[in-house]
Parts: C-alpha cells; sequence; structure tokens
C-alpha cells in the first residue's frame, strides 16, 4: 500500500504543476456560469430599444383598438416598447399589403407585424410576421393584448359594465413554494433548482471527461514508451491501479475545493445564489462516488487502448453514459417521483446525476439515500475488482485491441 501512495504522491503532483491543470481549475467554473447564467439573464433581459412593429388588419376592425392595448407596455425608461405602424392602404387587395409589409420587414424599416385576417364565420387568424423567430416575449404580448380585445369587446356587446371588465382583464400569478417542513417555506423557485442542479452536473461531467482522458492519455503514453514495464517491476499492478485512482481523485477533489471556494465568493457578489447550496452536502456525496466510480472505469477500460484512436473511441464511450442523464433534466425536475426517474435512480451510471437533480427538487426519504449510497459504494468495489483484472493484463498489452474472449480469460484468473 505504500507503494500505492507512492504513484498517488506522484500522479498529483505531475499534474497539479501542468498548465493545462491550472488553466481548466479557473477556466472551467468560468464557462459553467457562462453557459448557466449568461442565457437566462439573456432570456429574461428587456430589449431598451422601442421596436417599430406594424399592423396590417384586413378586417379593418381591431387596429385603433389593437394598437391601444399594445402601446400600455412600456421600457424600463418608461418610453413605449413599440411604435404601432398602420400598415393597411385601401384600394389594395390583401396580396399586395402583405407583399408591400414584408418587403418592410426585409428591407428593417420594420422589426416585425402582426397580420390580421378572418378565418371563417366567427373567428380571425392573427400572425406576426418577422425575419427571425424566437422573441417569445414579444409573441406572448401581442397575444395577451389581441385576447383582452376580444373579452372586452364581447363584454361590452352583452352590456357589461366597465368595472367588471377591468376586474376580469385583472391576473393573478401562482407561485410555487417548496414546502421543506412544516410551516417553513424553501428557498428559491424553479430557475434556482435548475440553476444548482444543472451546476453541479455540468461540474461532475466535465471533471471527470477531462481527469478520464488525462488519465488514459497518461497510461498510453506510458506503454508506448515502455515507462509501464518499469513501473510494474518496482511495484504490483495493483498498487499501480489504486495509485493512480487515488491520485487522480485527490486531484478532482482539489478541483473541487477550489471550485466550492469560487462560488462561495460569487454569493457575495450575488452571482450565484445562496440556495444552490442548500443541499451541499449531499450534493458532495454523490458527486464524489460518481467521480470514483468513473475514474475507476476509466482506468480499467483504458487501460487495454494502444493507439491514441483506441484511447479516443474509449473515452467517448464512456462519456455518452455521463451526458445520458442530461436528457432527463427538465422531466426530472418536473416529476422526480416517476418511474423512469426512480429507475434511473437506481443505475450506478446515471445514478449520481439523477440523484443531484433529485435532493434539489423534493425531499428523498432517508432509506432511500441509504440504498443508493449503498449500490454505490457495492459499484465502486465491483468496478475497482474488475477493473484490477483488467489492468493487471491490460498495461502490457499491446498492438490491436484485446477481444471480449480474451478479457472474460483475464477476468477469470
Amino acid at each position: 500500500m505504500k507503494k500505492a501512495f507512492t504513484v498517488a504522491r506522484w500522479e498529483f503532483f505531475e499534474k497539479v504543476k501542468s498548465k493545462t491543470f491550472i488553466i481548466s481549475l479557473f477556466l472551467t467554473p468560468a464557462i459553467i456560469i457562462a453557459f448557466s447564467v449568461l442565457p437566462t439573464l439573456m432570456a429574461t433581459g428587456e430589449s431598451d430599444t422601442t421596436k417599430a412593429i406594424g399592423i396590417l388588419d384586413l378586417t379593418q376592425e381591431y387596429f385603433s383598438d389593437f394598437k391601444d392595448e399594445i402601446e400600455v407596455y412600456k421600457l424600463k425608461s418608461s418610453i413605449p416598447a413599440y411604435a404601432i405602424l398602420n400598415n393597411f392602404k385601401p384600394g389594395l387587395t390583401a396580396d399586395s399589403l402583405i407583399k408591400s409589409a414584408d418587403a418592410m420587414v426585409i428591407e428593417n424599416k420594420l422589426d416585425g407585424y402582426i397580420l390580421i385576417r378572418q378565418n371563417g364565420a366567427d373567428s380571425v387568424k392573427v400572425e406576426f410576421r418577422t425575419k427571425s423567430i424566437g422573441n417569445f416575449q414579444d409573441i406572448a404580448r401581442f397575444e395577451e393584448a389581441f385576447n383582452n380585445l376580444r373579452i372586452k369587446r364581447k363584454l361590452v356587446a352583452e352590456n357589461v359594465s366597465p368595472q367588471i371588465i377591468e376586474f376580469i382583464k385583472q391576473r393573478i400569478n401562482v407561485n410555487q413554494v417548496k414546502i421543506e417542513k412544516p410551516g417553513e417555506e424553501g428557498k428559491g423557485g424553479f430557475e434556482m433548482v435548475f440553476f444548482s442542479s444543472i451546476i453541479f452536473i455540468l461540474l461532475l461531467m466535465m471533471m471527470i471527461i477531462y481527469s478520464g482522458q488525462m488519465l488514459v492519455r497518461s497510461m498510453l503514453e506510458e506503454k508506448s514508451n515502455r515507462l509501464i514495464e518499469i513501473l510494474i517491476s518496482s511495484c504490483t499492478p495493483q498498487d499501480l491501479l489504486f495509485g493512480k485512482v487515488f491520485g487522480l481523485s485527490t486531484l478532482g477533489f482539489t478541483q473541487v475545493l477550489v471550485w466550492l471556494l469560487i462560488g462561495f465568493s460569487l454569493i457575495g457578489a450575488a452571482i450565484v445564489p445562496i440556495s444552490s447550496f442548500d443541499n451541499i452536502h449531499l450534493i458532495l456525496l454523490y458527486f464524489i462516488l460518481g467521480f470514483i466510480f468513473y475514474t475507476t472505469l476509466f482506468v480499467g477500460i483504458g487501460s487495454v487502448a494502444s493507439t491514441e484512436q483506441e484511447a479516443q473511441q474509449i473515452t467517448s464511450y464512456l462519456s455518452l453514459l455521463l451526458v445520458l442523464p442530461s436528457i432527463f433534466i427538465i422531466s426530472t425536475l418536473q416529476n422526480p417521483d416517476s418511474s423512469l426517474v426512480k429507475i434511473f435512480s437506481y443505475i450506478p451510471f446515471t445514478l449520481p446525476s439523477v440523484m443531484i437533480l433529485r435532493v434539489n427538487v423534493s425531499p428523498i426519504p432517508l432509506w432511500e439515500i441509504a440504498v443508493t449510497v449503498l449500490i454505490m459504494i457495492f459499484s465502486i468495489t465491483l468496478t475497482i475488482k474488475i477493473s484490477a483484472k483488467i489492468f493487471r493484463f491490460g498495461i502490457l498489452y499491446y498492438g490491436k485491441m484485446p477481444t471480449l474472449a480474451e478479457i472474460k480469460v483475464w477476468l477469470k484468473d
């Protein structure tokens, strides 16, 4: 075991001094913050300039009132969010009016225009025609404005008093509150839960992929220059395996520690919400177990690679297993107790990421936490035994990739 710690110490100090590690230590959290925080800020941020919007009302019934409904929206500077232009001109056909309005959008004279036309005897069809699709805020506003107008007109036609109309127009928003204890409300809404979940899953994926690739390439380099044979002559394959896993895990936990310090420092700057660290003890537990599990897997499977291409294929396939849980992020947040989510909570390859999501969404029974932790510990123990057998032969295996039959023989020995 003493030799294993010697290998671990050598692996740690060799990697921690590399420029790649130092750069990734600070570049990784910067990338994650950019990918998780900036899109949210951009999506929720409003435009700071007034948009030129046309209205082409082929029915000639809605323009004036519709214009008044849209002009209610203001920018932060209290100026109108939209400058409305009437695109209807008498004496022209509908096709000519549409073509003329389309040309104004293409020539950037308008940011877009709203087309209103008859759609049957008792209904109308409304379109927002623009060069770019994706401004959901504008669409939602125009939709709400037009529906308010139609409801108001219908109520007026039915002789409903203006006070009742104003009351109906008032909207009550439903706020979601997470209850953790009787009389005690949880902190943060869906956005906070999503942020705190995705940031740790991204850290886990990036850290495992980076560390795994670094480890496989390190072993490949040692095999290609025959350094591995010198190492094996000084220690057993098991000592070398444990040393590499322990050294790389220590390196990974050093990264996590630095990233947590960065995260806590960002709380003061209000960039990262403090509620992101509410369940940090459980998140770190699954984070560490997941990292050790995949690191051991990378060591065992990666030891059979003899070329850079083979190493890249192996790391790519293992990385796909890491990406799989991210597909179910939204469904897990919306329904953390579904059968599919619970199945993934007991599969070692997906368990860490899924449980990181679940502990943030809803309370997890203590027995389920205990069972999932035991599953990971058992899986790590089993993976270490299997990886040790593969590693013992794989590190001295040169030439082509071993077949499944050969690996089965290694596992039996």
